[in-house]
């Protein structure tokens, strides 16, 4: 359920958008766990193959929430420093890591902050990781800027997001209609866009359920990797995962459903 939404001046709004986060960290810990379904099935393993880890790399993992994917990281074998703008989801990564505690450092920095992004350090990470983060935050700017400078020569960077043309603006309608194929009554499942092209913040919930609603911040792509560009990054990697037979789904308009639509989009950005 989407609802409009106009958000005040961008401190603010990071300010409300982070107490959303904190009231919605106990419960999205306990629902999600080591990661929801889509973690599991479409972005966790897009996501390691553009990332394509070594023993040797250090990881920068932004908006990490409750350290999944950071604790998945250091099982490959990585170092791994794992940020979150809200206290209490760190909190709760902490209270999940019960290995690799060498291997992975959480702290508590908003992504939106270059100045606090810097001080982790100039040329510290091989690589960087946004795991379905950027939507979520008021500006990607300041962490595009940051992020030249934070990694090495030729470092990547793997984001995943909704996918924007299909799963993340206000103007998505899932649908299911029934129709004759072949001589059988068939169930077609489809989405209908309505809006696209036009950076939109609106309010929403990730899953059925959270306490509190959260601000999704959408761009289209020509924003989104333009943004990365303008950074200096070249696009050279690009998944468009999508759920197979085999992935359960639990509401008529699930997306397990629509096996032709991605939900997520997951890019490889690399300095050039």
């Amino acid at each position: 359920m989407n609802t409009d939404a106009t958000p005040g001046d961008q401190v603010t709004t990071t300010r409300d958008t982070q107490a959303i986060w904190d009231r919605n960290a106990d419960w999205w810990d306990e629902t999600t766990g080591e990661g929801s379904q889509f973690q599991r099935v479409l972005i966790g393993p897009a996501t390691e193959r553009l990332l394509d880890l070594r023993p040797d790399d250090v990881v920068l993992d932004n908006a990490c929430g409750n350290g999944a994917f950071a604790r998945r990281i250091a099982q490959l074998g990585a170092k791994v420093v794992a940020l979150d703008f809200s206290d209490r989801m760190i909190e709760k990564a902490e209270e999940r890591t019960k290995e690799h505690h060498d291997q992975i450092e959480y702290l508590v920095v908003d992504a939106t902050d270059e100045a606090r992004l810097l001080g982790l350090g100039t040329r510290r990470f091989t690589a960087a990781v946004c795991t379905m983060g950027l939507m979520d935050m008021t500006t990607i700017e300041p962490l595009m800027t940051a992020l030249p400078k934070l990694l090495q020569p030729s470092g990547r960077f793997v984001f995943s997001v909704l996918h924007p043309c299909f799963n993340s603006s206000d103007g998505l309608t899932l649908v299911s209609e029934e129709e004759y194929r072949d001589g059988e009554l068939q169930t077609i499942h489809s989405v209908k866009v309505s809006k696209y092209i036009r950076s939109t913040t609106f309010t929403g919930l990730a899953i059925q359920g959270q306490p509190v609603a959260h601000y999704y911040f959408h761009p289209p792509l020509s924003v989104l990797l333009g943004t990365c560009f303008d950074a200096g990054f070249v696009l050279d990697g690009l998944e468009e995962p999508v759920f197979d037979e085999a992935a359960e789904a639990t509401t008529p308009h699930a997306w397990a459903n629509a096996r032709e639509i991605p939900p997520v989009l997951v890019a490889r950005m690399r300095l050039a």
